[in-house]
Protein backbone atom coordinates (compact mmCIF):
# COMPACT_ATOMS: atom_id res chain seq x y z
CA UNK A 1 0.00 0.00 0.00
CA UNK A 2 2.62 2.54 -1.07
CA UNK A 3 0.98 5.31 -3.02
CA UNK A 4 2.66 8.23 -4.34
CA UNK A 5 1.47 11.77 -3.18
CA UNK A 6 2.00 13.12 -6.75
CA UNK A 7 1.04 17.15 -6.38
CA UNK A 8 1.55 17.80 -10.27
CA UNK A 9 -1.72 17.44 -12.64
CA UNK A 10 -1.84 14.86 -14.79
CA UNK A 11 -1.38 15.63 -18.45
CA UNK A 12 -4.89 14.70 -20.88
CA UNK A 13 -4.48 13.99 -24.67
CA UNK A 14 -7.46 12.70 -25.44
CA UNK A 15 -8.57 16.23 -26.65
CA UNK A 16 -5.49 15.30 -29.93
CA UNK A 17 -8.24 12.38 -31.04
CA UNK A 18 -10.84 14.66 -31.23
CA UNK A 19 -9.10 17.29 -33.46
CA UNK A 20 -7.47 14.89 -35.34
CA UNK A 21 -11.07 13.70 -36.16
CA UNK A 22 -11.97 16.92 -37.12
CA UNK A 23 -9.53 18.22 -38.84
CA UNK A 24 -9.02 15.01 -40.52
CA UNK A 25 -12.73 14.85 -41.98
CA UNK A 26 -12.70 18.60 -42.96
CA UNK A 27 -8.98 18.38 -44.45
CA UNK A 28 -10.43 14.55 -46.25
CA UNK A 29 -13.72 16.67 -47.86
CA UNK A 30 -10.96 19.06 -49.45
CA UNK A 31 -9.95 16.27 -51.41
CA UNK A 32 -12.74 14.38 -51.81
CA UNK A 33 -12.34 11.72 -49.20
CA UNK A 34 -13.46 12.16 -45.39
CA UNK A 35 -13.08 8.91 -44.41
CA UNK A 36 -10.03 8.60 -45.54
CA UNK A 37 -8.98 11.67 -43.97
CA UNK A 38 -11.23 11.01 -40.63
CA UNK A 39 -8.83 7.80 -40.38
CA UNK A 40 -5.33 9.89 -41.12
CA UNK A 41 -6.69 12.50 -38.47
CA UNK A 42 -7.80 9.67 -35.99
CA UNK A 43 -4.03 7.99 -36.27
CA UNK A 44 -2.18 11.36 -35.88
CA UNK A 45 -4.20 12.04 -32.85
CA UNK A 46 -4.02 8.90 -31.29
CA UNK A 47 0.03 8.79 -31.76
CA UNK A 48 0.13 12.47 -30.32
CA UNK A 49 -1.86 11.21 -27.11
CA UNK A 50 0.19 8.27 -26.83
CA UNK A 51 3.40 10.95 -27.30
CA UNK A 52 1.54 13.19 -23.97
CA UNK A 53 0.81 10.08 -22.21
CA UNK A 54 4.42 8.50 -22.10
CA UNK A 55 5.68 12.44 -21.33
CA UNK A 56 3.30 12.68 -18.47
CA UNK A 57 4.15 9.21 -17.32
CA UNK A 58 8.08 9.94 -17.43
CA UNK A 59 7.29 13.08 -15.51
CA UNK A 60 5.12 11.39 -12.32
Amino acid sequence: MSETNNSQPRLAGGIFIALGLLFGAIGGIAFNQPSAGMMIGFATGVVIALVVWLFDRKRA
